[in-house]
């Protein structure tokens, strides 16, 4: 293992700095001439200096023009743009709406009637029990905005009767900033 190719002339051909592949081509890899292309360094962009030679370092702002403003499921108003994972709308004439496909349930939990029939026996005391009710709040509002050409529509989940009043007032904020 130790002894050199019998097939080879003894001269190496390949590496950096070397002619190797196509006879007159550049080898692999490295670029012969100084014309940039894909996969190669290309100049820095200009970099503004201060007196001194002291570079400043670049402003680099939040992308979309600033903080959000309103946030509604997968809907954020920043600027004057409104972002939706469906890509950015304009804010200025965009048309918001909302349903409400939530329902609200009103019923007898089921340890109001164990206790009611557990103190039945002392002076018909355990029927105040049957007067407890539990509310559930189960669904979604539906908030749809369309502009520019665009449309999304997002679902937020509806925890309690006051969600839809909730999203109202968000959504009545954002058309009064759609004005």
């Amino acid at each position: 293992m130790s002894e050199p190719n019998p097939y080879a002339d003894g001269e190496y051909k390949w590496g950096p700095g070397q002619q190797g592949g196509a006879p007159g081509g550049p080898a692999y890899g490295y670029p012969q001439d100084a014309t940039p292309g894909y996969g190669y360094p290309q100049t820095p962009p200009y970099q503004p200096t201060l007196p001194g030679g002291v570079a400043v370092p670049p402003q680099y702002g939040p992308v979309g023009g600033g903080a959000p403003v309103l946030s509604l499921g997968d809907i954020v108003v920043v600027g004057d743009q409104i972002i939706t994972p469906a890509g950015t709308m304009p804010l200025k004439g965009a048309v918001w709406n909302a349903m409400d496909m939530s329902r609200t349930e009103e019923k007898m939990p089921t340890v109001a009637i164990v206790l009611a029939v557990v103190f039945f026996v002392l002076c018909f005391l355990g029927l105040l029990f049957l007067l407890m009710k539990e509310k559930q709040t189960t669904g979604f509002v539906q908030v749809t905005v369309t502009s520019g050409g665009r449309h999304h529509s997002t679902m937020i989940p509806a925890t309690s009767p006051d969600t839809i009043h909730w999203v109202m007032g968000q959504l009545n904020y954002a058309r009064s900033l759609s004005m």
